[in-house]
């Protein structure tokens, strides 16, 4: 498995293309947002807190697409239970998509879990699946902001994320945490 290696704000992201729920596919390299795209990682159909998470990105849709932001999740779910999320969590406009492999999860400095067995939605959980991430991405591919995290628990806010976008959007804020090297920040 590809070790993990954090993505550089300003710098391009790894490729990523997955099918989606209901349909098509999702490929970073073709999205048109105007400001940014959104991509939510998150752990899978088996996860209670990843429903509510949903459920509330699906609320918000209209005021991300508002500020000229488009949405995806994804998760490494097969794509029955890829299929079951978008209609068990009645998630009609939020873009699901499925099947991210493992090594491409791990490219977007995720992390891996072992199942523990079923969750609280009586589901088990898969073999290995990856857990939650945020990023956003620019139109020209690079990364403008990303949280990952090792845990589902005490994720971003999507309404701190839309008061956030409102800041940058009229400050013009640049990207930040691009060092890479200690010896740059000097010069």
């Amino acid at each position: 498995m590809t070790d993990i290696t954090p993505l550089v704000p300003r710098q391009p992201v790894p490729r990523l293309t997955v099918p989606l729920a209901g349909g098509g596919r999702f490929d970073l390299a073709s999205e048109k947002s105007e400001r940014f795209t959104l991509i939510v990682f998150y752990r899978g159909l088996h996860c209670p807190i990843c429903k509510t998470q949903m459920r509330d990105l699906q609320a918000k849709l209209p005021e991300f697409a508002k500020r000229g932001v488009g949405v995806v999740a994804i998760s490494s779910d097969d794509a029955e239970r890829g299929e079951r999320t978008k209609k068990d969590w009645e998630l009609p406009e939020l873009r699901i998509g499925y099947g991210l492999g493992l090594d491409d999860a791990r490219r977007w400095g995720l992390y891996i879990s072992t199942s523990r067995g079923k969750t609280s939605l009586g589901i088990d959980e898969p073999p290995l699946f990856s857990e939650p991430g945020l990023f956003l991405v620019r139109p020209d591919g690079t990364l403008y902001f990303a949280s990952v995290q090792t845990m589902p628990f005490a994720r971003p806010h999507f309404a701190d994320i839309l008061g956030a976008l409102d800041f940058v959007i009229a400050k013009d804020y640049p990207a930040r945490g691009e060092v890479v090297k200690l010896s740059q920040a000097a010069a």
